[in-house]
C-alpha cells in the first residue's frame, strides 16, 4: 500500500537536505516533485495543486528552528496536510438504535459482501453486539450463498428469503426478525451493478428511505483510483451516505482514492479492508496513514493488532513457562498462529519505522511459515514437548513427513533452542532486577 508514493515523497524531501533554510526557490523544487508524486498516485490535478499550495503557504510562513533541518520541517508540514486532506481524525460508525441499521452500498465487485461479513465480526467481537446480516442482493445468487458462508464462519445469523426479488421487503423483514431476536445491529448487504445506473440508484435510495438506517456506508475498490472518487461522488449526490470504506488495500493501489475521496465528497473514510480474512478490517486513522505514507511506520496500529490477538492470561502462562525453561515447540507453533491472525506479515513489518523500506523488494507472506509449521506438526506430541530427544533417525522421519530437508529440520531445532535460551535469559534477568528493587530499602 502506497509503496510508490512513499519512495517518490522521500526523494522529494532530499532536495531540501543540506539547505540552511526554507526558501521560495527550494520549496518550489520540492513541491514540484511532490505534485508529480501525487499525480502518479492517481490524485486529481486540482487536489494535488491545492495541496501543494497549502504546503507552500505553511512552509514559507514558518521559521525553521535551529535544531530542525529544513527537510525535517517540510516532512512535518506535509504530514499534517496529508492527515488534514484525509480527514484529520478517525470517525466511528453509528450503530445505535433498536436495532441499529447499517446499509452497505457500492458497485459490483467492490467487496461489499466480504466487507459486510467483516463489519459483522467487528461489531460482534470488538463492540460485543448481537448482529444479524441481511442478504438483499437478489440479482446475484452467489452473493446470498457467499454471505451465508461468511455468516456461518463468524457465527452470525444471515436473513434471506428464497425466490423473493424485492430487496426492500427482505430488508424490512430482516429488521423485524432482528428485533424479535434481540439483535443490536442489522447489516444490510445490497446489490451492485457493473456501473452507476438509474435503476441501481433508485433501488438503493428506496432501501434507504424504507429503512432509515443509522449508518449508510459506500464501499469502493481502492485500486480504481480516480474512478473510485467519481463513483463515490455520484452515490453521495443521490444517497448522502455517512462514510466510505476502501477495500483491496493490499492490492496494487497507488493511494489516489484514499487521498482524494474526503476532499471531493466531503465524507470521511471510516474503514480500510485488505485480504479475505474476516479479521482484516481496520478503522481508518488519517494521521497513522500519513505516517505510513511518509515512511514513519505505524507502531500504534501494530500494538493494537497485537493486543487484539494476544490473550493476557495466555501471556502470563507463557511467561511462567519461559522462566522455567518449559517453552515448547507447540508453544512456538501457537505463537505463529497468533501472529498470522494479525494480518499479512510484510504489512505488519512495514508498520515498524524503517523496516518497510528495507523489506520493499523482499518476498514475504504468511506462507513463509508453512515449512516451519509442517516440520512441527510432523513431530510426535512428546517431540514437540521435549525437542532434545530428537535424534538422527527422528530427524529423518520428521523431514520425510513434512516434505522438508533434514537440514531445514536441524536449522529449526537450532534456532528454537537459541530463541528459548535468549527468552529465558531475558525473563530471568527481568525477574532478578524486580526482586532486587523490591528488597532495596526505601530512602
Amino acid at each position: 500500500m502506497f509503496d510508490n508514493l512513499v519512495d517518490r515523497l522521500e526523494r522529494s524531501f532530499k532536495i531540501l537536505k543540506g539547505q540552511g533554510k526554507i526558501t521560495e526557490i527550494n520549496v518550489a523544487e520540492t513541491l514540484k516533485d511532490i505534485r508529480r508524486a501525487l499525480l502518479d498516485a492517481d490524485v486529481s490535478y486540482k487536489i494535488a495543486k491545492q495541496f501543494c499550495d497549502d504546503v507552500k503557504q505553511k512552509a514559507l510562513g514558518m521559521d525553521v528552528l535551529t535544531a530542525v533541518r529544513p527537510d525535517q520541517m517540510m516532512v512535518k508540514i506535509v504530514h499534517d496536510e496529508l492527515a488534514a486532506l484525509m480527514g484529520s481524525e478517525s470517525t466511528d460508525i453509528n450503530v445505535k438504535g433498536h436495532p441499529g441499521i447499517v446499509l452497505v452500498a457500492g458497485l459490483q465487485g467492490s467487496g461489499k459482501t466480504t466487507f459486510s461479513g467483516k463489519l459483522a465480526l467487528n461489531c460482534k467481537s470488538k463492540k460485543g453486539m448481537k448482529v444479524m446480516l441481511a442478504a438483499c442482493d437478489v440479482y446475484r445468487p452467489a452473493a446470498i450463498d457467499q454471505l451465508k458462508v461468511l455468516g456461518e464462519q463468524i457465527g452470525v445469523p444471515v436473513y434471506s428469503e428464497e425466490g423473493v426479488k424485492d430487496p426492500v421487503a427482505i430488508a424490512k423483514h430482516a429488521v423485524e426478525k432482528a428485533k424479535q431476536e434481540g439483535c443490536s445491529v442489522v447489516i444490510v448487504d445490497t446489490a451492485g451493478r457493473l456501473a452507476v445506473d438509474e435503476e441501481m440508484m433508485d433501488e438503493i435510495a428506496a432501501l434507504k428511505k424504507a429503512l432509515q438506517p443509522t449508518e449508510t456506508l459506500f464501499v469502493v475498490d481502492a485500486m480504481t483510483g480516480q474512478d473510485a472518487v467519481e463513483t463515490a461522488k455520484a452515490f453521495n449526490d443521490r444517497l448522502d451516505f455517512d462514510g466510505v470504506v476502501l477495500t483491496k488495500m493490499d492490492g496494487d493501489t497507488r493511494g489516489g482514492a484514499a487521498l482524494s475521496i474526503k476532499a471531493v465528497v466531503g465524507k470521511p473514510i471510516k474503514f480500510i479492508s485488505s485480504g479475505e480474512k474476516m479479521e482484516a478490517l481496520d478503522v481508518f486513522h488519517p494521521k497513522r496513514i500519513a505516517d505510513r505514507i511518509l515512511g514513519m511506520g505505524d507502531v500504534v496500529t501494530l500494538v493494537e493488532k497485537a493486543q487484539e490477538q494476544f490473550d493476557e492470561e495466555q501471556a502470563r502462562k507463557l511467561k511462567k513457562k519461559l522462566a522455567k525453561n518449559q517453552f515448547t515447540l507447540m508453544d512456538f507453533y501457537n505463537q505463529i498462529q497468533q501472529i498470522k491472525k494479525m494480518g499479512n506479515i510484510k504489512d505488519l513489518a512495514s508498520m515498524i519505522p524503517g523496516v518497510g523500506k528495507a523489506l520493499k523488494d523482499v518476498e514475504m507472506d504468511n506462507d513463509s511459515f508453512k515449512g516451519i509449521e509442517a516440520i512441527i506438526m510432523s513431530m510426535t506430541p512428546l517431540e514437540r514437548e521435549k525437542p532434545e530427544i530428537i535424534n538422527g533417525s527422528r530427524r529423518k522421519r520428521i523431514a520425510d513427513g513434512s516434505g522438508r530437508s533434514i537440514a531445514e529440520v536441524n536449522r529449526l531445532l537450532k534456532q528454537f533452542e537459541g530463541t528459548r535460551r535468549m527468552m529465558k535469559t531475558a525473563i530471568g534477568g527481568g525477574m532478578q532486577n524486580m526482586m532486587k528493587n523490591m528488597k532495596r530499602p526505601r530512602r
